[in-house]
């Protein structure tokens, strides 16, 4: 699973890294803790708009979706997107033909279980790089109001030897693309089968992880912090420092 990103990055480096321009820069908050359940709003670069990046909400509600109620309970649900049910999730499916798109982060948070104890892990590129997540996307229209929302779902894949040893409950990981990847991805023109071999687990060496403290744990506190990304060794546990 997916649920808790660092996306503590300023708009002149997104916009550089992908070579695109924000749509609303004034709406932009950089922030070093995003979790699915607030539905924070997030940079994207979408299929269709490579040279763009706007912002998108958390939790993909399908264009189908017919009233508010049923729109606020499915997407829920819809923080992930498993990439072995991607064609065939109703939630999904219309998405991965034609609105595909990169959810760019810093790193993620993952728990590990040991014992009865869930220790908070900081995963990150090794050269400390932008990680570019592969992301679905879609546009609904509240009937009542006509207002529109445009939101998004991580793609989630099985986990690489580093992140089995993480997320050892589940063994996911979301999928991350190389830049060459990222390009196929969101390109309209591939079909399906190809878009489809792109989710694939990335190499463990990629990336690095490390324990951090149970600062992350902590609802009734500010998590947009540097603090929540600083090692917090826990002796033989903190095996992949």
């Amino acid at each position: 699973m997916c649920f808790s990103v660092n996306v503590n990055l300023v708009k002149e480096e997104l916009e550089n890294r992908y070579g695109a321009t924000f749509l609303d820069p004034e709406k932009y908050n950089p922030s070093y803790y995003y979790h699915a359940f607030g539905l924070p709003e997030m940079p994207a670069i979408c299929s269709g708009k490579a040279d763009k990046i706007q912002l998108l909400k958390w939790g993909l509600i399908p264009s189908w979706v017919k009233t508010k109620e049923s729109a606020n309970e499915i997407r829920l649900k819809t923080f992930n997107a498993r990439a072995e049910t991607i064609e065939s999730k109703p939630s999904f499916s219309k998405s991965f033909s034609s609105k595909r798109c990169i959810i760019p982060v810093k790193g993620f948070f993952e728990w590990q279980h040991v014992g009865t104890k869930k220790i908070p892990w900081y995963i990150y590129h090794t050269d400390d790089e932008i990680l570019s997540l592969a992301g679905l996307w879609d546009e609904w229209v509240e009937t009542n109001t006509g207002k529109l929302f445009s939101t998004f779902s991580i793609v989630t894949t099985s986990a690489n030897e580093l992140m089995a040893d993480i997320h050892n409950s589940g063994k996911r990981m979301p999928v991350i693309l190389d830049k060459q990847s990222e390009k196929q991805w969101i390109d309209l023109d591939i079909n399906k089968a190809e878009a489809f071999e792109l989710l694939k687990p990335c190499p463990s060496e990629i990336l690095k992880a490390y324990t951090i403290s149970a600062l992350i744990n902590n609802k009734n506190t500010d998590r947009n912090r540097p603090e929540i990304i600083e090692p917090f060794p826990r002796n033989s546990i903190n095996t992949l420092f």
